[in-house]
């Protein structure tokens, strides 16, 4: 449908196999590998029941409504504008009574996808930067992300459940603690300990590689980067002056959502965030527009 000039569908795919890699490693190491099909049956569990429901997962935790057209008559318009060139179906339109400024995108296909915007992202951005927003969310449904973010949401939990029983039950360390000596050892809690780690920040990567194909895509859908760009300088104010509370539910969804809806911190804080600075991101969408 849209050419990627970054290529990040080449990234998100090398992402995965670095992350499949990692699964493969360190269940060699449980008891050398007699469970990968329990636990690869368990991650395809994982993702099978994440991807098929996830429009309910996002719209309860959001606590969201579905809105009329009369309710929310831009918000209409800008969908049915957007989707009708492109011959898809017209997606459900939620409304989150949440302050927080932002908005999400879910659906395991383009016949079952919802969009959800905030209240707050409703009041604070005028119709042509909802707009920008609500043409990034769209091709987020268009491009399979949910599937994307599904797939290696499970294949990090599935190194990290490999990682926990390792750990807990040993895993064969005693036998290879013969074999190999105490480095042996060390080297396998090591391994344990730092693949999670490590599953999660490709994961996340993978996040944010996909926000920036949506914004990409999303600019070219609507033909106004700067749309865009203005919105997410607006987000990221509104997010730093009304963020939402630490809550489990919402951090499972909150790489769905066009900014990160927490208060970003340091550089630590910022190297497991889901989401690419907005800075970076406004910076490719002013160079689209030839501005930079």
């Amino acid at each position: 449908m849209i050419t990627h000039r970054h290529f990040n569908g080449l990234k998100t795919a090398l992402l995965f196999g670095v992350l499949w890699a990692a699964l493969l490693g360190i269940a060699m190491l449980v008891a050398g590998g007699r469970y990968i099909l329990w636990f690869a049956g368990f991650g395809v569990a994982m993702t099978a029941y994440s991807y098929w429901n996830s429009d309910k997962i996002a719209i309860r935790a959001m606590r969201a409504r579905p809105v009329s057209r009369s309710e929310q008559p831009a918000m209409y318009r800008i969908v049915s504008e957007l989707t009708a060139p492109l011959g898809v179906p017209m997606p459900a339109l939620y409304v989150s009574p949440t302050a927080a400024p932002n908005a999400f995108a879910t659906g395991r296909s383009p016949k079952h996808a919802a969009v959800c915007c905030t209240e707050g992202i409703l009041g604070l951005l005028s119709e042509r930067e909802l707009r920008g927003v609500l043409g990034h969310e769209l091709m987020h449904v268009y491009n399979r992300d949910i599937l994307t973010s599904s797939v290696a949401a499970a294949v990090a939990g599935v190194i990290t459940s490999l990682a926990q029983f390792f750990m807990f039950f040993g895993g064969g360390t005693r036998d290879r603690g013969r074999d190999s000596g105490a480095a042996g050892v060390i080297a396998s809690i090591l391994v344990v300990i730092l693949a999670p780690i490590a599953a999660t920040l490709i994961r996340l990567a993978i996040s944010r590689t996909r926000e920036y194909d949506a914004d990409e895509d999303g600019a070219k859908l609507t033909g106004d980067p700067l749309a865009l760009a203005s919105a997410l300088t607006k987000l990221e104010r509104g997010i730093d002056a009304q963020p939402l509370a630490p809550d489990p539910n919402l951090e499972d969804v909150s790489h769905m959502m066009i900014a990160n809806p927490f208060r970003t911190g340091g550089a630590v804080s910022r190297l497991f965030s889901t989401h690419p600075s907005t800075q970076e991101r406004v910076e490719r969408l002013r160079g689209m527009a030839g501005l930079e």
